[in-house]
Order: structure tokens, then sequence, then C-alpha cells
């Protein structure tokens, strides 16, 4: 047992939390990384309890009803740790497990969209956190059951899977979601992508799986997770123009860690030590690709205000990711939103408010490495809806998050600025839709919002996990997932289409995959994630996305994987094999994998040293956060 001195701001992260929701959730729920050591602190008002691991002192939890716990004001005069853990110890007992898990799954089912969907108009703003701790530990029993990987063919567009075994083949009873894909800028044959990996759909232990190409994406090499039976979550994948690539990953702390790779994606170092990349909920990054600008390699991050790591929501790093500024606050706190950069270097961010009201923040002097960073442009930006968390057509997370992209393009439409959400139309109650704004002038004014989606407006249609990305020649492409052609309304489909004029018109939409559904294959949380990503060349684009085409045979259910699909105005895929037509998987390999083509690999980098963690200062207090919603969002 180790105790941490009561004040040591900088190695302990104090939390308060109710104790309605201590008894609620159980211990487990508090306490689910292992190993740890308990150590207790009583105060004159309240009890302490400190969380380690035997490193350093790592989450404070400072247990509180509405206000301190004093239980003098039950006619005891001191107070009695030692009776409050009995109650933790009682909440941790099976039976109080097992309602914390009901109410939890009760609550992740909205009885009606309508009535319970965050950001729709007139409903409650969502305060908690997309991305909550896992209560089950980590699944050990892993990769003992293989069928045939899917290769999902649909017309002239194939869709591979990327979270296979060993040999190639799917893996049975686990889940990959929430998927993230960079490409290597100086050979397209060479590509990574990230995802939420669930050893097993009995658990909501997630970790940060990764896999890699080298033959354009045909066949995908997953050689595992960042850091074994480590909670790691919200991926986000980027590279520079060399060719390096970054994975910024959560840690249920909320607190992140940049990684890298040199050999892009075939082998990651951590940058850092655990947790101090800073970061938060829903954390983003971008790379400053400006040629010659004096903030070009910086990275800039911004995360939710829902749950930061210490405190602020946007940081900085100058040296490649490996340390990072002490956070500021954004103006207008935009949430759940993506950054990127212009040829000048001027940083501008695109979030929201949870609801209806959209933001375009402009930092024009994080390029400049002498100074704090300051925010000197906000302007709001009409979405035409409101985003949407807990719909039916993904009930536990988000129907999609609101992406910004910068053209650099150096044509008529270099440095315009455009934004997509997927949103709820002020005019509907159910539904969603993709709606785009462009802005032509530096983020000074934006464009009514546009409707991306050509299918006629149903309110019983669901278009979501809109994203989109800018090649650079300029070509806008944007992909979603779209149920417009299931008579059930809630089959999904993979959709696509482009704009090369700068937004003012977009291409007939495309379907580029079979539909499946997106209710199977759920890990505990009842989502698949909540976005999914795209990068763009002169030709076309490169899609991770989440789908269910496996069917288990043994639980009778699809399965949640990865998949990488090549999209492209000219509808000419990357050439493949002969598809494998929805195989029936068995409990042993039952085909011949396809062979992945052996590369001439890049010398293997000596991985950096990790630097010593350095001190946070400690953070302003901040005020009481509202009390819970009806919902209990689950990362």
């Amino acid at each position: 047992m180790r105790c941490c001195r009561h004040g040591d701001s900088s190695a302990v992260l104090q939390r308060s939390l109710s104790l309605s929701t201590i008894m609620r959730t159980g211990l487990s729920t508090i306490i689910s990384k292992e190993p740890f050591a308990l150590a207790h602190r009583t105060r004159s008002c309240g009890c302490w309890i400190t969380l380690a691991d035997g490193k350093k002192c790592a989450r404070g939890a400072h247990f509180q009803p509405s206000q301190p716990l004093r239980l003098s004001r039950l006619g005891v005069r001191h107070c009695c740790c030692a009776a409050f853990l009995l109650l933790l110890a009682i909440s941790y007992l099976p039976s109080a497990r097992a309602q914390a898990t009901a109410s939890e799954q009760k609550d992740s089912h909205p009885p009606s969209v309508a009535g319970t969907t965050y950001g729709a108009a007139s409903k409650p703003r969502m305060t908690e956190p997309l991305e909550k701790p896992a209560a089950m530990p980590p699944a050990y029993i892993y990769r003992l059951e293989t069928g045939p990987r899917m290769i999902s063919q649909f017309g002239l567009f194939t869709s591979f899977q990327v979270n296979v075994g060993a040999n190639g083949n799917n893996i049975l009873g686990d889940a990959a979601n929430e998927s993230s894909i960079t490409v290597d800028p100086t050979n397209h044959n060479r590509m990574a992508i990230g995802w939420r990996q669930f050893n097993s759909v009995q658990s909501d232990f997630r970790q940060g799986g990764w896999g890699f190409t080298t033959d354009g994406g045909t066949t995908w090499t997953f050689p595992g997770v960042l850091e074994d039976n480590v909670f790691r979550s919200d991926p986000v994948l980027g590279s520079d123009e060399a060719g390096n690539v970054f994975y910024l990953s959560l840690l249920e702390s909320f607190c992140d860690n940049m990684y890298g790779s040199l050999n892009f994606g075939q082998t990651w170092t951590r940058l850092q030590p655990d947790g101090d990349a800073g970061g938060g909920d829903k954390q983003w990054f971008t790379i400053d690709k400006t040629p010659g600008g004096m903030g070009h390699g910086f990275q800039y991050q911004i995360w939710s205000t829902a749950a930061p790591c210490s405190f602020g929501q946007f940081s900085r790093s100058t040296d490649g990711g490996v340390t990072w500024m002490n956070p500021i606050s954004i103006p207008d706190q935009p949430v759940w939103g993506t950054l990127d950069v212009d040829t000048n270097g001027n940083l501008f961010i695109g979030g929201g408010d949870f609801g209806s009201s959209f933001f375009c923040v402009r930092s024009s002097n994080a390029q400049n490495p002498a100074v704090t960073p300051t925010f000197d442009q906000n302007v709001s930006v009409d979405l035409g809806g409101s985003v949407l968390f807990g719909a039916q057509i993904n009930p536990g997370g988000l129907a999609g998050q609101i992406f910004l992209a910068v053209d650099r393009s150096g044509t008529a439409t270099n440095n315009n600025i455009y934004m997509i959400a997927t949103v709820q139309q002020f005019s509907a109650s159910n539904g969603s839709d993709i709606m785009f704004s462009r802005s032509t002038d530096g983020g000074q004014t934006f464009s009514a919002p546009q409707r991306i989606t050509d299918d006629p407006v149903n309110q019983n249609k669901w278009h979501w996990f809109g994203t989109l990305a800018v090649a650079p020649n300029g070509r806008i492409d944007s992909v979603w997932l779209d149920t417009r052609n299931a008579a059930n309304n809630t089959d999904s489909q993979l959709f696509y289409s482009w704009s090369t004029d700068g937004g003012l018109t977009w291409a007939p939409n495309v379907a580029v995959s079979n539909p499946f559904t997106p209710f199977e294959g759920y890990p505990v949380q009842n989502k698949m994630g909540d976005y999914i990503t795209i990068v763009s060349d002169n030709t076309g684009g490169d899609v991770a996305y989440p789908a269910t085409f496996n069917l288990n045979p043994t639980s009778g259910q699809h399965e949640e994987d990865v998949y990488y699909v090549r999209v492209s105005p000219s509808g000419v895929p990357t050439p493949t094999p002969t598809p494998t037509v929805t195989p029936t998987p068995t409990a042993t390999p039952t085909v011949t994998p396809t062979a992945t083509p052996t590369p001439t690999p890049r010398p293997t980098p000596t991985p950096r040293p990790i630097p010593t963690p350095r001190g946070r200062p400690t953070p302003p207090p901040r005020p009481t956060p509202p009390g819970p919603g009806p919902l209990s969002p689950a990362n």
C-alpha cells in the first residue's frame, strides 16, 4: 500500500465523484486498471482515497455528495473512512456490479430517439464524456478461433478486412471499430490504420489496435496492440511529408500518448511517459506541413471539455510529438471536432457545443514557438441542425463527429476552409443528414449549409459518420454510412461523393459497399465507435470504416470489423484478387490465406529514449460540473 501526500498536485489528479455515482457504478468502474494499491486519507470534512499503480501517485478521488461528506451532519462528529470503504466494498459485490451493469445498459438503450437524443433541437446538452473507463478486465483468451478473412465486393469497389490474425484470417469473437487511417505520401502502397480493439465481445475493455499494408491495401498485417492489457481508445493517426507516422491514443485516465513509427506502422515507439501528452476525451491532432514555415512539423492537439486530462483544451508540440506545452483554453470551447493548417501556417479548429452551434476558431501565432498561442478569430458556422448522441442508429455513441479540412492545393480554391457534420436538421425529429459549409475568406464567413446527400429528404433514413478530406489538387472527397436503400431504415452502406469546384456542387452519391447491420457484434458497448476517416490523393481516397460483413457461426451474430476500401471519381478501385463471397467461418482456418508480399523493409529505427516526465503546474480550480444527464455515454 502506498499513500500519496495531499497537495502533490503534479502527481495526483483529483476528481470529485458523487456518492450516488460510486454506489451505482461500483468500485470496479472506478478502479478498473490493474494492479492498483488503495490508500486512504481522512480529512476533517471528507474522505480522500488515492489510487496508485506502484510507480507514481496516479489518481486521487475526493468522494463527496453534492457538498463535502460530513458524517457529523448524521450525528457523527468525525469522518470515518472505514465505514466509507465498507460501502465501497459492498458496491463492488457481484450483485451491485450486476445492478450497475443493468442500469448502464438501460441508460444506453434510449426508449425513443426523439425523446432522449442529445444534440437535437431543445434536447439537453451532454455533459459526460463519450469515452468512459472499462468496467471489465482484459480478455486473456484471444485468437484461438479463426475463419477466412472477409473480402467484400460491391460493383467496382472492394473492401478488405484489416483486423486479421497472423495468417491473414478473421478472428472470431473479437470486435474492432472507430478506425483512423493514414497514408505514406512517399509511397502509396504503405498505409496504417488504428482502431479500438476489443479482444472479446464479452468485454468492454479496449486497446490500441493497428494494422499496416505494404501492397496498397490488398493485404493487411495486424501485429497486435500498442501495449498489451492497457486500456486505450479514440485512435487518431497522421503522417508528415517524410512518411513518419504518428498515433495519438487515449488512456482511461483521459490523458493520452503519442506514438511514432519510422517504418510506417510496422513498429511503434511511445514518445513520452504514460499520459504525458495531455489531452482528454475525443482528442484529435494535426501536423503543420507548411513548407518553410516556422511551425513546420509542429503538432497541435484539441479535446472535449467533458473529460480533460488536467485542464484546458488545446496543446502544442514543437518537437515532433515528444513534449507538449501546458494546455490552454479555446474560445467557446468547441468539442467533438478536428483541426487543420493552411498554407500560411494559420491553425483552424472546428467543433461544436454538443448541440446546434458550430465554431471555426483561428490561431495565427500557434506556429510561433516563442509565444503561447492565442486565438484571434472565432466565427459561428451554420450547419443546419444539431449533432446527435444516442441516436437509434448508434445508440451508445455519436452519429458522427465534426470535421474541418483546409485546401492547400495552390489552385483557385487554395486556403478554402471546409466543415462537415452529421446533423439532424432543425425541421426533422428523426434521421440525420450530412451537411457542409465552406469559407473562401480565411474563415471570416461561411456559406449557408448544404446537404451533400442527394436522396429525397426522409426522416426515417440515417446518413451518419460523415467525414471529408481534401486532395492535393483541391478535390474534396466525402464518405459516410447511409440507410437510404434499406427497407428497415437501419442497414447501412458506405457512400461516396466528391466536389471539384470547392464544394459548390457535388457529384451524385455512389454506394461503395455492401449493406450491413450496425446492431450486431457490439462489444458490450452499443455502438460502432464515433467516426470514420478518409485520406485523399489526386486520383481518389483511402477509407477505413467498420462493418459487420462477417458472420460468427457460434454466436449467430455478425461481427464488427475494420475494413479498407479505395474510392475514386473514376470508379477504378485498387487492383484486387478474386474476392471471397460471404464465407462461413469455422473453428479452424479453412482456406489458404492470401500471401502477404514481403517488401524490402526499412531498418527498424532505434527507439527514442523516453524523456523524464515534466512537472505539471497545479491547474486552477474548476467549477463543480452539473450532475450527469439521463444517459451514461460510453466511449
